[in-house]
This record gives C-alpha cells, sequence and structure tokens, in this order.
C-alpha cells in the first residue's frame, strides 16, 4: 500500500473512494496469485500419486489376465500350468495393489498437507 502523499484529513472523499478501490484491487489479485500458486502446487503433487494409480491399475489388469489364461490352460492341459499362472499373477495383483494404495493414499492427501496449511495461515495474517 502506498502512503498519502499528504495529510489524510486533506484528502477528498473522492480520493479515499479511489485508494480504496485500488487497494481492494491489489487485495483480489493477492488472492487469486495465491489460489494460483496453491492450484499449481496441488497439481505437482497429484501428478506423482496418478501415476502409481495408473501403473497399479495396469498390473492389476495384466495379473487378471495372467490368472484367467492360467486357469484356461489348467482346466485344457490338467498338468502344471494352473501353478504358472498363479505364480505370474499373484506376485502382480500383489504389486499392483501396493502400487494402488499408495497412489490413492496420495491423493487424499493433497488436502492435508501442514506447508500449504502454513501458507494459507500467514496470507490470511497479513
Amino acid at each position: 500500500m502506498d502512503a498519502p502523499a499528504q495529510d489524510p484529513q486533506d484528502e477528498s472523499i473522492g480520493d479515499l473512494v479511489n485508494r480504496l478501490i485500488e487497494d481492494g484491487r491489489d487485495y483480489a489479485r493477492a488472492e487469486f496469485e495465491l489460489y494460483g500458486a496453491i492450484a499449481n502446487y496441488r497439481a505437482i503433487r497429484a501428478r506423482r500419486a496418478l501415476v502409481a494409480l495408473a501403473a497399479g491399475w495396469f498390473f492389476l489388469v495384466t495379473s487378471m489376465t495372467a490368472l484367467v489364461l492360467g486357469t484356461v490352460l489348467s482346466l485344457a492341459a490338467r498338468i502344471g500350468a494352473m501353478w504358472a499362472g498363479l505364480a505370474v499373477g499373484i506376485p502382480l495383483a500383489a504389486g499392483g495393489y501396493a502400487l494402488v494404495r499408495y497412489g490413492w493414499r496420495g491423493v487424499k492427501s493433497l488436502t492435508e498437507d501442514e506447508a500449504e496449511r502454513q501458507a494459507l495461515r500467514r496470507g490470511e495474517s497479513a
């Protein structure tokens, strides 16, 4: 905020209103920039979580494919194909599940960041 060039008692009502409007614009601009920075920060944090979610879903789909193929081969040949399907499908399912859990935790934590809360508090008190 700029200090008035003259004694505030000598300012006209028009000057005071103009200064109030300018101060309001500056405040609105600062608020807009703050929320833009918050949105950018959240987008960066969300990217990692979404990549993990996508990879997890991919592993879950491929594990289901392996389990289905293993079951089909087992029923068709009635030999060790079932064990082969389980040996491939179970580790893929476990890895996919772990990645999906990690990614989901990341998405849920987007609004639980302490640094972001402190920055908002500083902005409100300023």
